[in-house]
């Protein structure tokens, strides 16, 4: 499939590292313009050494307004991909007010109002767009240890079926992925060991984990044109975890 975004430009959170690293230079790859947003700077160094091309941010999500800010500097964005987040983990009774506060603020907080500030910019231009929300397979089941980072993925399904609905007459479209455990290099350290996979994959009916790429992919196809009459959205990217 031919996937063109020549003309476009695309603003990629959390573009640093895994998921959004790649998602960034791919959408180079398919011709937009893209600017990478992220809270580490040597991590958009490296990117830019790779794709020198793109625009890079350095900048904290968890300081909302100055981020914001940031964005509406940007000017016209046609493509956003929300991908930053944290997981912050523990026991139910273990879990801390603080934690509560930084978690949802990263990851349901940031890309509300991101989304908000470039969709108001895509109606005033009126051409239209489309957004990727990136959430998990912890918004749909329950896992050990993850209240306060199912939660935040939850809620980022709902915000992102609430903004399809209201967005959706501005020819804007708003989807979600929801992977399960993808091998980043941070994954790969959390689940290279067999006795930990194991119980995982056994709810897995592909029996592997989600590439990088396997997300990327979905992105880009809910980016693109080819995806013109999905809005609203949650794609499972699991392997088949959720049909059991």
């Amino acid at each position: 499939m031919d996937i063109n975004f020549k003309g476009k430009r695309a603003l990629v959170t959390g573009a640093g590292k895994g998921i959004g690293r790649s998602t960034a230079k791919m959408l180079v790859e398919c011709g937009a313009e893209v600017i990478a947003l992220s809270r580490t700077q040597a991590d958009l160094h490296s990117l830019k050494e790779e794709a020198p091309t793109i625009q890079t941010v350095c900048i904290d999500l968890s300081d909302i307004e100055a981020a914001v800010k940031k964005v509406n500097s940007l000017g016209d964005i046609d493509l956003l991909v929300n991908n930053a987040g944290i997981a912050l983990l523990d026991p139910f009774e273990e879990i801390k007010m603080g934690d509560f506060d930084k978690i949802f603020s990263v990851n349901v907080k940031a890309p509300l109002f991101i989304a908000q500030a470039v969709s108001k910019r895509m109606i005033a231009k009126g051409s239209g767009g489309a957004i990727v929300n990136v959430s998990s397979q912890a918004s749909m089941i329950a896992l050990k240890d993850h209240t306060l980072y199912c939660s935040t993925k939850a809620a980022m399904d709902m915000f992102t079926k609430t903004m399809a609905l209201e967005l959706g007459p501005y020819k804007i479209r708003v989807n979600a992925v929801n992977p399960t455990v993808v091998m980043t290099d941070m994954g790969r350290i959390g689940w290279s060991d067999p006795a930990k996979a194991k119980p995982m994959l056994d709810t897995i009916p592909l029996g592997r984990f989600a590439e990088v790429e396997d997300v990327v992919h979905a992105i880009l196809y809910l980016l693109s044109d080819k995806a013109g009459m999905v809005n609203g959205t949650m794609l499972p990217i699991d392997g088949g975890r959720l049909v059991q």
